[in-house]
């Protein structure tokens, strides 16, 4: 039987983290365009080092859409962004208002 609805349910619990990340990145960024940059940030981070630790733990065909390249590539290249996200977030003085 074929679904030809345009609305498909993911197929493997990496298909549900990939959108559970995707909803954390959109949330971060409303956050950061209501003017909370750093929490935004944070939150766009966190969501990364969550697909970071599924892509890790799931295996290659339970990945789902979190699978890009080989295992340890998508892990180091999500943890480095989610971490540098995080890390750009506390680092960065506040700016005195003009």
């Amino acid at each position: 039987m074929r679904d030809d609805s345009p609305f498909r349910r993911p197929q493997t619990l990496g298909g549900l983290v990939y959108l559970a990340v995707l909803v954390a990145a959109l949330v971060g960024l409303g956050i950061v365009l209501a003017g909370a940059w750093r929490t935004g940030l944070s939150w766009i981070g966190v969501g990364l080092l969550v697909a970071a630790f599924f892509r890790l733990v799931l295996s290659e065909r339970g990945a789902g859409m979190l699978r890009v390249r080989r295992k340890w590539s998508d892990v180091l290249m999500l943890t480095v962004a989610g971490v540098a996200l995080i890390v750009l977030s506390v680092v960065v003085p506040n700016q005195p208002s003009a």
